[in-house]
């Protein structure tokens, strides 16, 4: 559409739904990017916790077929009002022309998921048809993407070496040498992302008490939380010199139950701030949990080189976004902001929740214009950049 014509509410919408996406956070598997089954759609962790909120068995897959469908029929019709729910649905009208109402509508779509799953080319229709350009993946087996035009942007995720890192440091008998040895290992690793085309790296972190400003000699006695944090320091140090960006995915906690949960920290990213001081490295920052949105745009407004990304786990709800994008709104150049992270373990799951996310961007900017804040043409380049140009610039894609 071009600069200086006007449209109306439907249009302007309609062409939001048309622009393309870059997903920033993916779990697709390139050799089985789509779904086998219904149930491998329906079961998607977020849609699975809202359905057993509202009654689903935990185990459904060891019931018989029957009773395993009228569960989840009743279920499924208990959360309509769901973000999830929404999204689910639009899976199913909108890829495969199917409305999920009963028992009848259930084997329909299954059968339909199991036509297409043979389909070599439905992975990449599905892309087209949310206009998805590229996606991320963290695991790099898991980046070349079958019977698609391209393969998948790899930012590998270090987490589970700076966890072992920290644990070999803090049990040894000479923390100061296994520092060393990290740093090391660090090292060899990055140059090995970086020889492979690596633009960046990935890490989730643990709540954390120690603070990016209070560097501390490692020694016998250092906590683990300071050595993490020295640690951080020698990982944006590593990607600064290797030209590297750092992806920092923060919210979601471990350590206090068996299930994962979110937790609000008003100083979390207050605490790393020494690191977006101190190191040039481009930083993204992506968060599950509500409070930490407008930290990570007061962020990326007081430091040129820190981003903000899309929203992760429990961060995933409308009214987070509608917050958020105003945040960013006021605040940032559309260019320093992603939206997309869909978290999806298949093709059709990003299409859903995509869906959403456009949807919510053209409520939103649409809004924003009959507020008079923006203009039209102020509204498209935002849009733009907020689904696509703004982490294809980062990740060196051309735009």
């Amino acid at each position: 559409m071009s600069i200086g014509i006007k449209t109306s509410r439907e249009s302007f919408a309609e062409h939001i739904m048309g622009l393309p996406v870059l997903d920033t956070h993916t779990h697709l598997v390139g050799d089985r990017l789509c779904a086998a089954d219904f149930w491998e759609i329906a079961h998607y962790f977020w849609l699975f916790r809202e359905m057993q909120a509202a009654g689903y068995p935990d185990d459904p897959m060891e019931l018989p077929e029957e009773t395993r469908i009228a569960a989840f029929l009743e279920a499924y019709h208990g959360t309509r009002n769901t973000l999830m729910n929404i999204a689910f649905t639009h899976i199913f009208k909108d890829l495969y022309g199917i409305v999920i109402q009963d028992a009848a509508s259930i084997r329909e779509a299954d059968a339909a998921v199991r036509k297409s799953a043979r389909s070599a080319g439905w992975a990449q229709e599905v892309a087209d048809r949310m206009q998805a350009r590229r996606f991320v993946v963290n695991i790099p087996e898991h980046a070349e993407f079958q019977g698609m035009k391209q393969n998948a942007i790899l930012i590998p995720r270090i987490d589970g070496k700076l966890g072992g890192w920290v644990k070999e440091i803090a049990s040894s008998d000479d923390p100061a040498a296994a520092f060393t040895h990290a740093r090391e290992k660090l090292a060899e690793l990055l140059d090995k992302y970086k020889d492979d085309g690596c633009k960046g790296i990935m890490t989730t972190l643990p709540a954390y008490e120690a603070s990016a400003n209070r560097k501390v000699v490692i020694e016998q006695g250092s906590t683990k939380d300071e050595i993490l944090m020295m640690l951080l320091h020698e990982v944006c140090a590593a990607v600064e010199q290797r030209g590297m960006l750092l992806q920092l995915f923060l919210g979601v906690e471990r350590s206090w139950c068996g299930t994962a949960v979110p937790a609000n920290d008003p100083s979390r990213i207050l605490k790393l701030s020494a690191l977006f001081e101190t190191y040039a490295c481009t930083f993204e920052l992506v968060v599950a949990t509500e409070l930490n949105n407008l930290d990570i745009v007061q962020a990326a407004w007081n430091f040129p080189n820190v981003h903000v990304g899309g929203h992760w786990w429990f961060n995933f709800r409308a009214s987070t976004y509608r917050d958020s994008m105003q945040y960013r709104l006021e605040a940032l150049p559309a260019i320093k902001s992603s939206l997309i992270v869909s978290d999806a373990r298949s093709m059709e799951w990003s299409y859903g929740k995509i869906a959403v996310i456009k949807r919510l961007v053209a409520e939103f900017l649409w809004n924003q214009i009959e507020a008079g804040w923006i203009d039209q043409d102020t509204a498209y380049p935002i849009a733009e950049d907020w689904l696509y140009r703004s982490a294809a610039k980062r990740y060196g894609i051309e735009i």
